[in-house]
């Protein structure tokens, strides 16, 4: 049919969201630094490549997926003595465990100076920073634009906690926010809590599980391109070169400055941010949402310079914050803002007030749903057999029965536990009790209701059926009380003045009988709209 809505090739959208379809060059790092960064497996294909390849990236990596699902890879071995350093991925032990590890030896060896310590804790705090502000919200999320300067800044001291090239990263932190708590989530926090924080890192990744995101915005930032072209250099001169040339020539403590400053340092650092893949999804509440994984906790966010909000983040992860209460821990949000209010940073992206509140009220309401879920709150109406007024008739009094708003309920256990005694129960029994139940006689509770609904047995053919009761016992009072007023007023006018408004009103003369009554009988003035 030429009117036919297509649909959207998903193939099509798959690579965009992976940025395959981008021609952008290569960033190529040489030697060691190469390897290190994984350049070979997650550069962008050239537009020569491209245009020799009759396929996509998206399509050669499914068919890689489909390779790998009939090969078995050593990640889908079990682990054994004679293949277990196999599964290791040797770099990343050596740069997460083995080197730290000797840096914990040469503390416990070398005691640190104290000008040392407050280098390291200036160190880790710029790098902390950079890793959050830097690598994450601004190059991960784009939540906001930076002077070139701050970019630089972060990118060199981001370097220095030794977690791969901003590309590298970002592609990474991509793939996870497309791909959360599944398995094609670098970190997947099903897998387990040390998988997620470290073991992911340590462990060789199955390739049927590899994954694109689009980072042509990174491969085109001259600042990115620079780090991850030169990431070994970058990286030693951040994490350890630096330090250890100003604690040496600053105050003699070159030994120091390379274990405090520079080893243990970038260690620490390593552990905040792997925190944030681990215990942001372990511990905490999940106020926007609960399908998946992350969290909000206030421990984690004073572990890792305020990344610790982390279910608001998966919900809106542009937002350049990631706390919105004032007292909310989040270091990255105000050094953020005060880049702003220096004119390094601007644009800084916000979701709206109304959109964060939906997302609470969502979450409440499904909580709420849950908990609904679990009480009883009698049969539906709907589901009820319905009855005729004669088979009512017939057995309303032998079992205990009475209606409702066209609803019979069953009260014959209750009769005895009646707050208001049994007298008014049986004396309603075969009849109908809504104008009895609903406020003529006594207005009942909301627990009353509730409890009266547990009791519903059938409803009666051809009669105004009505579950809700509370609310009808709320409209009941309100024209009753209505009802009530008019009549308390309508006494203290005289019949003959009584009179005279029908006949003013039947005229069309509401405003000159009104008044004369008013000033014959002193009585209070009235809109006439609403007599």
């Amino acid at each position: 049919m030429a009117d036919q809505l297509d649909a959207v090739d998903i193939t099509s959208l798959n690579a965009l969201a992976a940025g395959t379809n981008k021609k952008t060059p290569r960033i190529v790092a040489a030697g060691l630094g190469g390897k290190l960064m994984g350049t070979k497996s997650l550069v962008n294909v050239t537009a020569e490549q491209l245009a020799s390849d009759s396929k996509t990236f998206y399509e050669k990596d499914e068919a890689e997926r489909k390779k790998w699902s009939k090969q078995q890879h050593i990640s889908d071995k079990p682990w054994t003595l004679s293949n277990w350093h196999e599964h290791i991925n040797w770099l990343n032990f050596a740069l997460v465990v083995a080197i730290p590890a000797f840096g914990m030896w040469s503390a416990y060896t070398a005691p640190p100076q104290l000008k040392t310590v407050a280098l390291a804790l200036v160190l880790y705090c710029f790098s902390g920073i950079s890793i959050t502000a830097g690598y994450h919200r601004l190059y991960s999320h784009k939540a906001y634009d930076a002077h070139w300067a701050p970019r630089a800044f972060f990118a060199f001291f981001g370097a220095g906690a030794v977690q791969g090239s901003i590309k590298w990263w970002g592609h990474s932190h991509r793939v996870h926010h497309r791909y959360t708590d599944t398995n094609r989530d670098p970190y997947d926090a099903r897998q387990g809590f040390w998988y997620s924080h470290m073991g992911w890192m340590l462990t060789k990744a199955n390739p049927k599980n590899r994954a694109r995101a689009d980072i042509s915005d990174l491969t085109s930032d001259p600042i990115v391109v620079f780090q991850h072209r030169h990431y070994l250099m970058v990286m030693l001169a951040a994490a350890v070169g630096l330090p250890t040339l100003v604690a040496g020539l600053g105050w003699g403590d070159f030994y120091g400055g390379f274990v405090y400053a520079g080893i243990l340092k970038y260690f620490f650092i390593q552990q905040v941010t792997f925190c944030v893949n681990s215990l942001a999804h372990w511990i905490g509440t999940q106020p926007f949402d609960d399908r998946r994984t992350p969290r909000d906790h206030v421990l984690t966010a004073f572990v890792t310079f305020g990344e610790g909000y982390h279910n608001f983040h998966h919900e809106f992860p542009s937002d350049y914050r990631n706390a919105l209460k004032w007292y909310q821990y989040d270091p990255t949000k105000l050094t953020i803002l005060a880049l702003s209010k220096l004119g390094l940073a601007w644009n800084l992206k916000t979701f709206s007030q109304n959109a964060i509140e939906q997302g609470l009220f969502q979450q409440q309401q499904k909580k709420l749903n849950k908990m609904k879920a679990q009480l009883n709150w009698g049969a539906e109406v709907s589901q009820l057999p319905v009855w005729d007024m004669a088979h009512f008739n017939e057995i309303a009094k032998k079992e205990g029965l009475l209606i409702i708003s066209g609803i019979v309920h069953n009260v014959k256990n209750f009769i005895k536990e009646h707050p208001g005694g049994q007298a008014l129960v049986r004396a309603s029994l075969g009849k109908d009790a809504t104008k009895a139940f609903n406020g003529h006689v006594y207005a009942h509770s909301n627990a009353a209701h509730n409890l009266l609904a547990t009791m519903r047995v059938a409803v009666i053919k051809d009669t105004e059926v009505n579950g809700n009761t509370f609310d009808l016992q709320e409209e009941m009072l309100a024209k009753k009380e209505t009802t009530s007023m008019l009549q308390n007023y309508m006494r203290r006018v005289p019949a003959v003045i009584q009179w005279g408004i029908g006949v003013g009103f039947f005229l069309g003369w509401p405003h000159v009988v009104i008044g004369y009554s008013n000033r014959a009988h002193n009585v209070p003035k009235l809109n006439a709209a609403y007599l």
